[in-house]
């Protein structure tokens, strides 16, 4: 299954609470070009390989002007725990109530050893200064996620 939104629409509006408890919106980024990745859980090991992509190359990231936000269905704690076991300098919203990830289609069907299951679809969407999704990622490469990014967006020109 992959999300139903296309690039060149406008980016799904949300509020959502960051590891600190803060609200964090998509209206309060307007202006910024926006990483928005979409990952299943906190502290397993392929979502650790890519956040700690996204943080071994986040000086990168910020000098393409992209503002880093990843979404997980986990909560504040686990976010603010993995966040601080491996050092991300990014925002992690919790998203338990799966509010943020159905606007963006990323949960569905997933199939593991013949074992279908629902779960979050790990998806990275680009999002421009205008709100305008630029880049969808349908499978991110994990562990060169960020170099893809910039790489995908022309060195963020």
């Amino acid at each position: 299954m992959a999300t139903h939104l296309q690039e060149g629409q406008k980016a799904p509006a949300f509020t959502g609470v960051d590891q600190d408890g803060n609200k964090v919106s998509l209206a309060d980024l307007k202006g910024q070009k926006v990483v928005l990745y979409f990952y299943p859980e906190d502290d397993t090991p392929t979502c650790t390989v890519q956040a700690c992509n996204l943080r071994d190359n986040y000086g990168l990231l910020l000098k393409n002007g992209f503002n880093v936000i990843g979404i997980s269905p986990d909560d504040e704690k686990k976010h603010k725990k993995f966040r601080e076991k491996f050092g991300l300098p990014f925002t992690l919203l919790a998203d338990p109530q799966h509010k943020i990830i159905e606007k963006y289609g990323v949960w569905g069907m997933k199939n593991l050893y013949g074992r279908e299951y629902m779960g979050l679809h790990r998806t990275t969407f680009v999002i421009d200064e205008k709100g305008i999704i630029k880049k969808v990622f349908l499978r991110p490469k994990n562990k060169a996620h960020a170099e893809e990014i910039v790489k995908a967006m022309g060195n963020g020109q």
